[in-house]
């Protein structure tokens, strides 16, 4: 069972100390989401997964290797 993409937010601001500012907005909005078919406004989870994925390339290290493997499984 996937976890909560809300939990998985949770963990990516634990550990990505100092989020780039194109990502912020995505992360916020993943803090309001359960699954990948949840909608926020008018975007759907995947749409701020996508953006979330492609504004976090600067996230690095193993943490960030297996929750990104994770969200894109979600995909």
């Amino acid at each position: 069972m996937n976890r909560s993409i809300a939990s998985i937010a949770a963990e990516i601001l634990s550990d990505w100390k100092k989020v780039n500012y194109g990502a912020v907005p995505y992360l916020q909005a993943m803090f309001s989401l359960n699954t990948i078919n949840d909608r926020y406004g008018y975007s759907d989870a995947r749409e701020i997964v996508i953006y979330f994925l492609a504004n976090s390339q600067s996230w690095r290290g193993d943490t960030a290797r297996r929750i990104k493997a994770e969200l894109k499984a979600m995909l």
